[in-house]
């Protein structure tokens, strides 16, 4: 034997995914920003939460993608906040589009 077959043999890995639900807090911390610019783009409407009576928000674990593909675009595009969202909702409107050509197969191109 080998000496860490015994542990590898004895002992599983698992690997601990991310929380469904992120407060602002742990958002802003899981995508390396402010959480005060995280709040401004749930105004803007670029990216989704859900808030309480309170008004603590709550984000999907999903939004941490969406908030990635902000980042991108404003780098490479130099797109102010406001027109990121209308740039955003293109995009998704492009993606259903293909998606729905490609699954309908009577579709020619």
């Amino acid at each position: 034997m080998r000496p860490n077959e015994h542990f590898a043999d004895s002992h599983a890995l698992v690997r601990v995914g991310r929380p469904a639900r992120l407060d602002l807090e742990a958002f802003a911390r899981a995508a390396d920003t402010h959480p005060e610019l995280v709040r401004r783009l749930v105004c803007l409407g670029v990216l989704e939460a859900e808030q309480t009576s309170t008004g603590q928000l709550w984000f999907s674990s999903a939004e941490l993608a969406s908030l990635a593909r902000i980042q991108r675009l404003r780098a490479a595009f130099s797109l102010n906040y406001a027109a990121l969202g209308l740039v955003c909702d293109l995009l998704d409107r492009i993606a259903a589009l293909e998606a729905a050509l490609h699954s309908d197969p009577r579709q020619t191109r």
